[in-house]
């Protein structure tokens, strides 16, 4: 096949300048810095104390487990990113057509679980946010790192999202490829006698 989707030419070069033009590149690249931004707010000042106290506390309502959530789903997005980003390099190399559909079947279940952890993500967040106590947290530290992890959470709902529909469209030229593939198999005659 003389066309590989998502590259000039399976096998070919890398482009680094049209790879990163590409939206599922740019929305990864956003995806990665929300999740750092996500993971480092919580992890730099989503711990406060009251005065009286010497234990730090979790700025979301006192609960533990809502920083734990943020920090951890952070950093397991973060690596996550990174690891579809090296696919998203490698995809263009890829020659068999079915290797590049479990790719994108995997792109596209992860991108929708990503995108539903956040959802949980940002309700939890907001939810522990709102009832946390003013007198938890009396010299006010920490609430636009507190803020910043909410709204960032919010909004990568939407990049995780798109990201499961692009590689939704990349699944239908990769099923438009096998298909190709199946229906038109190079033909050899017989040996002539």
């Amino acid at each position: 096949m003389e066309q590989a989707y998502g590259a000039g030419k399976a096998g070919g070069t890398f482009d680094p300048i049209t790879f990163f033009q590409q939206p599922q590149a740019i929305l990864r690249i956003v995806s990665w810095i929300f999740s750092i931004v996500i993971f480092g707010c919580i992890a730099n000042e989503g711990y406060v104390n009251r005065p009286d106290e010497v234990e730090e506390h979790c700025i979301f309502n006192r609960n533990q487990n809502a920083c734990n959530y943020a920090v951890g789903m952070g950093a397991l997005a973060f690596l996550c990113c990174a690891a579809f980003m090296a696919l998203d390099v490698y995809f263009p190399q890829i020659s068999s057509v079915k290797d590049r559909k479990k790719a994108v079947l995997a792109d596209i279940g992860i991108s929708a679980f990503w995108s539903f952890v956040w959802f949980v993500g940002f309700c939890f967040l907001a939810n522990q946010w709102q009832v946390a106590k003013p007198e938890d947290n009396p010299l006010k530290a920490g609430g636009d790192a507190a803020r910043a992890a909410i709204t960032f959470a919010f909004f990568s709902i939407f990049t995780w999202g798109v990201l499961a529909l692009l590689a939704l469209e990349r699944l239908k030229k990769v099923s438009f490829e096998e298909e190709y593939d199946k229906l038109f198999t190079p033909h050899t005659p017989p040996p002539f006698v």
